[in-house]
């Protein structure tokens, strides 16, 4: 099962109480004060593990607690620390305040922390208090509390290159033919309920994270069909390769229809370096166009593909490599790849 948003409740430890005590010894029945400080309460720290893939952990567990600090004693014994409790998350994580909406953090990175729940100062205890003028306090402070926060955490892949499409065009398929993953694949709508990301090798030492997303439809923006599901995965990936299905009556009006959901999900959307290809390309019948059946309008004609008998598929990887190069994009390390889910 694939888990992509989950609800927690962090709180972070209660420092503990400073402590009232006076120094009683043998010949020294009125000492000083000597009464310690209370420990620091623990913190809850989010913290990426690239062995994560989903937040599938967090639909059984939803209430995080850290270690309260010990008070503080006699003879000027601090109380011991409230140890912090470290959560892991998976790689791509973004951490938003349930309650205002602010985005908190945006964890990209493997072994990446952040502060969830920062635990609460430990109290002063009377010996921190004694003054020339006040030699006796009897004054200590007690403990403050630890933050206590109700976090939404969402998980948006990364991935290098997006699969865009109606649903039933090939994504699955393409994928699965040019890489390792093994996305479902069948001949009805929507096969893809989650998405899938596979290593895409170029040639020896090029390679790219692709990711197969559940299909887009009409009205997908505003949530129809998979909707959101869909859309918010490929906000992470530096182009979109946009299939267009060979048999359609018009493919025309296919690519206006997916490029409107796009941007009217996120103008950035209208910014990204696009493909288009035309997909299926094997039950055409007949020779495939070389030349694009729409207009392109600033994007990349990747060709005409088919991922059933492989025809195109080589010239549509090294079209996204030459993209993602003009972008900046470097070959993705195979360790982060599988961190982020890949299946190979």
């Amino acid at each position: 099962m694939f888990a992509d948003r989950a609800s927690i409740h962090v709180v972070a430890g209660r420092g503990g109480n400073g402590c009232v005590s006076f120094r009683r010894e043998k010949y020294v029945p009125k000492g000083g004060p000597d009464g310690g400080d209370g420990g620091d309460g623990g913190s809850v720290i989010l913290i990426v593990n690239p062995h994560m893939r989903t937040l599938l952990d967090f639909q059984s567990r939803t209430l995080f607690r850290a270690q309260a600090g010990a008070h503080g004693s006699g003879n000027q014994r601090f109380g011991r620390g409230g140890e912090d409790l470290r959560v892991p998350v998976p790689l791509g994580t973004l951490v938003i305040d349930d309650e205002t909406g602010e985005t908190l953090a945006d964890l990209l990175e493997p072994g990446m922390e952040f502060p969830a729940a920062r635990g609460g100062r430990g109290g002063r205890g009377n010996a921190r208090f004694a003054r020339p003028t006040h030699q006796a306090p009897r004054t200590a402070e007690p403990g403050t509390p630890g933050e206590d926060r109700r976090l939404r955490l969402e998980l948006r892949l990364i991935a290098d290159v997006g699969l865009v499409g109606f649903p039933n065009v090939g994504k699955s398929t393409l994928l699965s033919s040019i890489s390792a993953a093994r996305p479902k694949i069948a001949d009805y709508a929507f096969t893809t309920l989650e998405p899938h990301l596979g290593l895409v090798r170029v040639h020896d030492e090029d390679s790219f994270v692709m990711a197969d997303l559940p299909g887009l439809i009409e009205g997908a923006h505003q949530g129809k069909g998979l909707g959101h599901e869909f859309l918010r995965h490929i906000w992470r990936t530096r182009v979109l390769v946009v299939l267009i299905d060979s048999l359609s009556e018009d493919p025309v009006k296919d690519l206006g229809v997916l490029r409107n959901e796009l941007h009217s999900y996120h103008p950035e959307f209208a910014h990204k370096p696009m493909i288009v290809a035309l997909s299926r390309s094997d039950l055409l019948g007949g020779a495939a166009p070389e030349s694009p059946p729409v207009p392109l309008d600033g994007a990349t004609w990747g060709g005409a593909i088919s991922g059933v008998t492989g025809e195109g598929t080589q010239a549509l990887k090294e079209r996204i490599w030459s993209v993602l190069a003009r972008e900046g994009q470097a070959s993705p390390d195979a360790d982060a790849t599988n961190a982020a889910g890949t299946q190979e």
